[in-house]
């Protein structure tokens, strides 16, 4: 028997009913952050515009097929950087405004703040993954030199973008460094030569934690590393002794979470002031409202996307479109691990957003951005139903 094509509709619609729910979950969970009436803004009404944006952003990628994607992969990269450097040199203005210490943002009247490094992620997805097919179709015969060749290659393209970024930006620095880790572990390259580098790079890594607990002043001396960014460490790991410095966040959440227990106070509006509770410490008001029962929800949803995403780069027969699904697997994975694990001291804040949950249009952009991506995978690979020979 010949092949036959499915004739299920090429749209997936199990991504877009779990981005339905997201959307579902992050107009709860800011509805509720708003309701203590500490913020002066309607953040709920912003953050539908925002979806109802970014939505159009992820059904205009979806209609772009693997080729075009891997044609356009430099020419968006590279503008993501040009931007990253604008910022880099750009004097302090209101278009290009300091806030916490950090250049990151442009401020646009009537749109507001855009913030190019939630998009420069999922370029460099995009690059990335070009790169890596292109160098497997190259070489077919692999060896030690092809393999260091790739890795050197993948590591200059990721070097710019964090060159630019790791001064102002850790935590968008340490999600670039996910999704290459993620997708180093995908490209082919040999073992040999994989654990030897990241062993030591978790030797340096270990070395220099040891220095920001035992020796924070040649940390300071020799590698100008500012104080605010070691206290964020000393905060994490003895919040009660720097309440009234960066562990403040840290303890209201805790708080917030602990006070939900098991099914949470709902919306009572007299919960634990938790600041940024709209954004980057959502979770914290989703778990005082509907306790470990809504939290848990929140991160089995996570679960179900990643394990459609999985499956997606599983069955699509084309490397490059799996090498897009893993690196946007890292991207999301970390997002949900690190935001969730600061909010439960777990691991330091760092100020990234719970990927479609939190307030913002630029982080909500990039993440929809990525879905497109997904979609179009989903949307170009062809099913079928029947594929023995007869």
């Amino acid at each position: 028997m010949g092949n036959n094509r499915s004739n299920v509709p090429r749209f997936d619609v199990n991504i877009a009913f779990l981005l339905f729910l997201f959307f579902c979950v992050s107009c709860i969970g800011i509805y509720s952050a708003q309701s203590s009436g500490q913020y002066s803004e309607n953040f709920l009404v912003k953050q539908i515009i925002w979806y109802i944006v970014s939505a159009g952003i992820a059904f205009s990628v979806m209609l772009l097929d693997s080729d075009q994607i891997q044609k356009l992969s430099w020419y968006a990269y590279g503008f993501g950087l040009l931007l990253l450097i604008i910022l880099f040199v750009a004097p302090n203005t209101s278009f290009t405004p300091i806030r916490n210490g950090a250049q990151s943002w442009f401020v646009f009247p009537g749109i507001g703040s855009i913030q190019p490094s939630e998009f420069v992620k999922v370029f460099l997805i995009m690059v990335l993954s070009n790169v890596i097919t292109k160098h497997n179709e190259k070489y077919r015969i692999r060896n030690f030199r092809e393999d260091f060749l790739l890795l050197l290659k993948m590591f200059l393209t990721i070097a710019p973008a964090i060159i630019l970024l790791i001064s102002d930006d850790l935590g968008t620095t340490l999600v670039l460094i996910a999704i290459f880790v993620g997708l180093v572990f995908v490209s082919g390259i040999s073992w040999k030569i994989i654990v030897p580098v990241f062993a030591s790079i978790s030797i340096f890594a270990g070395a220099v934690l040891s220095l920001v607990i035992f020796a924070p002043s040649a940390l300071e001396k020799y590698l100008g590393v500012d104080p605010y960014q070691l206290t964020r460490i000393y905060s994490w790991l003895d919040p009660r002794s720097y309440s009234g410095e960066g562990a403040y966040h840290l303890l209201q959440s805790l708080m917030a979470i602990g006070s939900g227990m098991v099914e949470g106070k709902g919306f009572s509006g007299e919960g634990v002031y938790v600041p940024e509770g709209h954004t980057d410490f959502i979770f914290a008001i989703i778990a005082e409202d509907f306790g470990f029962i809504g939290g848990s929800i929140v991160i089995s949803l996570f679960f179900v996307l990643i394990y459609y995403l999985v499956k997606l780069g599983q069955e699509t027969k084309e490397p490059f479109n799996s090498y897009l699904c893993v690196g946007v697997i890292s991207m999301i994975t970390f997002h949900v691990f690190q935001n969730i694990g600061m909010t439960i001291q777990v691991i330091p804040i760092t100020g990234i957003p719970l990927p479609f949950i939190s307030y913002g249009g630029s982080s909500l952009m990039g993440n929809m951005l990525a879905m497109g991506l997904m979609l179009g995978v989903s949307y170009h690979y062809k099913r079928y139903m029947f594929s023995s020979n007869g």
